[in-house]
């Protein structure tokens, strides 16, 4: 259990003070606690003790010797550097600080020293020397200085590694009293885990005979045993959350099926065997009078909006409305036009709303509306529903979990279907989605075809355009996408503009549109009639059209600026192209490259399956970035790395099942329930039904 050893603020510590804790909460440390699970990034390997005349450059090595040089240079740019050479009889060592003047009156001559770091050949060619290196005064070591494995740490700007493990020093003489183990005995056994005490202990300050491999790549059973920790609180807490859903009451659907089978045989095409799976297990989810809570996950263009489509209906025809929430205006008018196609001929009153088209709200309290498709403007105070029986929210990425809660209120309990085109690796559905049920479109429909990619230099522009010539004069439509991070940024805004203007003056021969979200709704409608219809040619656009628009015949996309865009953006962006039987081109034109977007722009090009792209997304960004975790309502994961650690993060979730079934409100276990609710808090009770 938590106490006052623990929760004592860090700036009560000792050695620490009011100036130190200032920029230990910068790390993120504001108490004891805080500090213990502040664990080092990598681990310095100080048993590689040489005799100086050993040490080449190039190596990380660990010297002692007495000092027998001290000198202070001032550099032309008023850089301070001080210097010092020592010896331990077989060789010299120089070593140097930069803009570090107390060091000059801490070094003595003769004094005896230790030095850690990596070496290298002076300007001079003539000594072997270490800039900043860490070091040991050698009469002043204490106990955690006296390691031959030392820890380092993540710092900021006035904090120094030897002042960090002073810190942390103290707050394991401190807190180690107050560390209770509450992980039931048979876990431990069972993972073959050490003791809470121990593990914390020597994260920090490892025994000198550990692999420092194990040590560096966070696989040592100290670090297994706090990561599972963490995760196996995580785990604990979706796992309430989605076992509090058996406690609710909810609606029951069992339509006889006439307006299902009539919806299917209307349809152009036929159901990819994927879509007929996942529409069983979503209508018989709707028959239990427990509320439906599931994921409906499908790659850019697997044909997720039919299976919602269906879902929708099963809930129409027992009594129902149903509702459909998008992330953006031009995606829920793309929505509408989709589903009112899809259902032309059925007995089914679709309407829109969203901040543009709020003039017939009043039909949907009335019951004269069956399926509304909105925005966010449907979780608004005054819009009412007369017996909401079903909500999908699409691109669930986009919403936290307040505003999918705030659209199912609107109705009493009703099932939720939750769609992404973001393909989750299933550490992250675990994790990001662990309170749902899970469904998967793993096939794309019949005859669609892998849309090449390739990176194109902005010099290489006439080939661009010759491309674009070709594309149309063979029947096909092209996409030219500028990139618009936020809909306030006006200097790109401009930039699509300025795009737009050029190209029909370079192609008068051709329709060339333009699309934005500065837009009314009207207009982006009127552009995207045209487009469709082959009257516009040449369609230049912002990211507004990255998900749910669909023209067949446009086979063509050019990305200017590709390197602003992120992986999953540009996989969606792609994702519009290629919707037909025509081959289909994505061209990327990046202006500056950074390290980091020339990996995405790889990715992007060497890989079409979503997965394989959400996993190079995580590996480039983190997991926590790709997915939103913070806004989806999870905790922030201090220790855990839901990348590196998913085989630990299957471990915890299977004990956590085990737990629950054993004791599903944790009453036998007062310590672990304590230490959730603490985990949790300020994101969902996890012991109140959500």
């Amino acid at each position: 259990m938590l106490t006052h050893g623990l929760t004592l603020p860090i700036q009560y510590l000792k050695g620490v003070g009011p100036r130190k804790a200032s920029l230990l909460r910068k790390l993120g440390i504001e108490t004891v606690k805080d500090a213990l699970y502040y664990l080092p990034y990598q681990y310095e390997d100080r048993r590689n003790k040489k005799n100086i005349f050993e040490i080449k450059p190039g190596e990380f090595v660990t010297a002692e010797g007495k000092i027998v040089q001290i000198n202070e240079i001032k550099t032309k740019t008023k850089l301070s550097i001080i210097e010092i050479v020592i010896s331990d009889g077989t060789g010299f060592l120089k070593a140097k600080w930069f803009n570090q003047i107390f060091l000059k009156k801490l070094f003595k001559e003769k004094q005896k020293i230790k030095l850690f770091g990596k070496t290298q050949v002076d300007y001079w060619g003539k000594y072997i020397e270490i800039l900043n290196p860490e070091y040991e005064l050698v009469d002043q070591i204490s106990n955690h200085q006296n390691q031959n494995i030392l820890p380092i740490y993540r710092l900021t700007e006035g904090l120094s590694q030897r002042q960090m493990h002073s810190i942390i020093q103290s707050a394991l003489e401190l807190a180690i009293p107050f560390i209770d183990e509450y992980l039931p005995e048979s876990i431990l056994k069972k993972l073959n885990f050490p003791y809470l005490k121990e593990a914390i202990k020597y994260v920090h300050f490892p025994p000198n005979d550990m692999d420092i491999k194990l040590l560096n790549e966070k696989i040592s059973l100290f670090h297994r045993r706090i990561i599972f920790d963490e995760l196996f609180f995580l785990q604990l807490g979706i796992l309430l959350m989605k076992q509090n859903r058996f406690y609710e009451k909810g609606l029951s659907f069992n339509p006889e099926g006439k307006l299902l089978k009539k919806f299917f045989e209307n349809l152009p095409f036929e159901l990819t065997s994927a879509q007929k799976k996942v529409i069983k297990e979503i209508l018989d989810d709707m028959k239990k009078t427990m509320p439906m809570n599931r994921l409906l996950q499908g790659d850019v263009g697997s044909g997720k909006t039919v299976v919602a489509v269906a879902a929708m209906l099963a809930a129409i025809e027992a009594g129902y409305q149903a509702a459909l929430m998008a992330p953006t205006e031009i995606l829920a008018e793309q929505h509408y036009l989709n589903i009112s196609s899809l259902l032309k001929g059925l007995p089914v009153n679709v309407l829109i709303l969203t901040s543009s088209y709020n003039k017939y709200s009043h039909l949907i309290w009335s019951g004269a509306v069956d399926l509304v498709v909105g925005t966010h403007a449907l979780i608004q105070e005054d819009i009412r529903f007369k017996n909401l029986g079903v909500v999908v929210i699409d691109e669930q990425h986009r919403f936290g979990v307040v505003q999918r809660g705030a659209l199912r209120k609107k109705g009493l309990n009703p099932d939720t279907l939750v769609m992404t085109a973001t393909p989750i690796p299933r550490t992250m559905a675990l994790t990001v989605y662990g309170d749902l049920d899970y469904s998967i479109l793993d096939e794309l429909p019949k005859g669609r075809k892998p849309v090449l990619t390739e990176v194109i230099k902005p010099e290489n522009k006439k080939l661009v355009y010759k491309m674009i010539d070709d594309e149309i004069k063979s029947g096909g439509q092209v996409y030219i996408v500028y990139p618009l991070i936020e809909e306030s940024e006006t200097i790109d805004l401009k930039s699509a503009t300025h795009g737009y203007e050029a190209l029909k003056k370079l192609f008068p021969e051709y329709g060339v549109g333009l699309i934005h979200g500065k837009m009314s709704s009207k207009e982006r409608e009127e552009i995207m009639k045209k487009f469709r219809n082959g009257i516009i040619h040449i369609l230049v656009a912002t990211t507004v059209i990255e998900v749910g628009v669909d023209v067949s015949n446009a086979t063509l996309m050019i990305i200017i600026h590709a390197e602003r865009f992120g992986l999953a953006q540009l996989h969606q962006l792609r994702g519009r192209v290629g919707r037909g039987k025509r081959p289909s081109k994505c061209i990327l034109l990046p202006y500056k490259l950074t390290e980091e977007a020339e990996l995405r722009l790889r990715a992007i090009v060497n890989y079409s399956d979503g997965f394989k792209i959400a996993e190079e997304d995580m590996k480039i960004r983190g997991p926590g970035e790709v997915f939103g975790v913070r806004q989806s309502g999870m905790p922030d994961l201090k220790v855990a790395d839901l990348l590196r650690d998913q085989f630990c993060l299957e471990i915890a979730r299977k004990e956590a099942e085990i737990l629950l079934a054993e004791d599903k409100n944790l009453r036998l276990y007062p310590e672990i329930r304590a230490l959730l609710e603490e985990f949790w808090r300020g994101k969902i009770d996890v012991f109140r039904t959500v």
